[in-house]
């Protein structure tokens, strides 16, 4: 799922855009940027690209002003450019709330100086900006061109761990005349699981959908935005825009069963005339878990799968008992646009690099398991059955690095308890992670999803009991959760 993410340019504390970075093409869209960025998060957008065109201009910050009470006054995770040039900058836009700091010209004129940066402040805190002109990489605000050429200048970086970088091709940007996606996809089949950020050009609904379907994993834009060239409502479902319902139908026998806390399970039905029922009322996705995957449940399954995909037209996510690609190609090939991994991938965690390797890092969901032990979210494997030494924080990053797409959570002390979900742990993964999270394990009332969305910063909810049973309706729970101004596809 690409990642959709608005962006606000600062100059005198005005909502601006440039034209190739011409400062005397600069056209103003609001005075009040702080008001921009509520209405990004009334949108639904979680996260906020923010650029301190002054301070790109005059080599130090200036708007930290302006990225304070955004981030006082909003939930968004903001990351910040521009101006980037000491340390006194990077603990500036740190104390003013930023979650990341974007650095451009330090990295090419200064590179020791920003290797110490990736040691001190962390690689997940830092964005590799990488603005190219002519095949060069561009630094000062874009006014000069350097003698870097762009894929040296960002294997050096990424052998030494960077792993976020927000390229923007400069004769695109702000032109409406479409993004570089042969640039971004000559950067993506060198360092496939780099976390690249496309910046430039984006004119439509149409781009977006273009670089999603080049495998890009986010892009940033502006322009399009505010002029009215993209329909936010069709927008492709990508982490902080429109908040998906899931329901989860756990198939054992080829009978879809529920129980709690992992154990005590109920039938609760034909997962065929289920998986219809809930595409018909409006599920944004489906997730079917093959509990048992023995070897002849496998072909039962895969049968299943392909008779579930004939009568559905939303996303379809499988797993269960899936150890190697052949699992993988066999799932994919009787219907399912995504697989979950979880107990293989913690015995054997390349198995989530294999898979995104070859079919791309939208169809791998990594399924965690966690219960809340010892002060700690510990993973468990074997459905539940056994405690692993990983943590959950952890096992999540490393996932990410590794190219999952998402992360299914679900927690095994709130499952099937029906008093709402792991909120707390949901807004750490939300807050580590740039990749969507799925929150699992506890929905009991409609209010519980809407606290997954506000509180927990899920980007979806997946749920079986309070569906499978009959106690809340889908269509019901989405004009509920619009009602509270939580973003869903009505």
């Amino acid at each position: 799922m690409i990642e959709l993410i608005p962006a606000i340019d600062i100059i005198d504390g005005q909502c601006v855009r440039l034209t190739k970075g011409d400062y005397d093409q600069k056209k103003v869209y609001a005075d009040n940027p702080v008001e921009v960025a509520r209405r990004f998060e009334r949108m639904g957008f979680r996260r906020l690209h923010v650029v301190d065109l002054d301070g790109a201009k005059s080599h130090h910050i200036v708007n930290d002003t302006v990225l304070r009470d955004i981030t006082a006054q909003t939930g968004l995770t903001v990351d910040f450019g521009g101006g980037i040039k000491t340390s006194e900058d990077i603990e500036r836009a740190f104390d003013a709330g930023a979650s990341m700091v974007t650095v451009g010209s330090v990295a090419v004129t200064q590179p020791q100086l920003f290797m110490q940066w990736l040691d001190t402040y962390g690689p997940e805190r830092l964005i590799l900006g990488a603005d190219v002109r002519n095949g060069k990489v561009s630094i000062n605000g874009w006014k000069d061109d350097s003698h870097e050429d762009l894929l040296p200048f960002l294997r050096q970086y990424v052998e030494r761990g960077v792993r976020h970088v927000l390229c923007t091709e400069i004769s695109k940007d702000g032109t409406l005349q479409g993004p570089a996606i042969d640039l971004y996809r000559q950067i993506m089949a060198e360092y496939p699981h780099l976390h690249l950020i496309a910046s430039g050009g984006v004119s439509s609904n149409e781009d977006i959908y273009a670089l999603h379907e080049a495998g890009i994993p986010a892009v940033v834009f502006g322009k399009a935005f505010y002029e009215g060239r993209i329909d936010i409502d069709r927008l492709p479902l990508g982490r902080g825009l429109a908040k998906r319902i899931i329901p989860c139908l756990d198939v054992k026998d080829g009978m879809t069963v529920k129980g709690t806390n992992f154990v005590n399970l109920r039938q609760a039905g034909d997962p065929v005339a289920l998986g219809k029922a809930y595409s018909d009322a409006g599920a944004d996705e489906l997730v079917f878990l093959d509990i048992t995957a023995s070897y002849e449940g496998r072909k039962t399954f895969a049968e299943m799968v392909t008779q579930v995909a004939q009568e559905i037209n939303i996303p379809f996510t499988v797993g269960g008992g899936i150890n190697e690609l052949a699992d993988v190609e066999r799932l994919l090939y009787a219907g399912a646009d995504k697989v979950s991994v979880n107990s293989a991938a913690i015995r054997r965690p390349q198995l989530i690099d294999e898979i995104t390797g070859k079919f791309g890092s939208q169809v791998c969901v990594c399924a965690i398991d966690a219960r809340w032990d010892d002060n700690n979210w510990y993973c468990y494997v074997k459905g539940g059955r056994e405690r692993t030494p990983l943590r959950l924080a952890e096992w999540a990053l490393e996932a990410e690095k590794r190219g999952a797409g998402e992360i299914l959570f679900t927690s095994m002390n709130h499952d099937g308890v029906k008093t709402g979900f792991a909120n707390e742990a949901l807004a750490m993964l939300a807050d580590r992670l740039s990749i969507p999270i799925i929150a699992s394990g506890g929905a009991g009332e409609m209010v519980h999803f809407r606290d997954a969305f506000v509180i927990g910063k899920a980007d979806a909810a997946l749920a079986a009991s309070v569906f499978h049973f009959g106690e809340i309706g889908i269509p019901q729970l989405k004009r509920y959760l619009r009602a509270e101004g939580v973003n869903v596809r009505l």
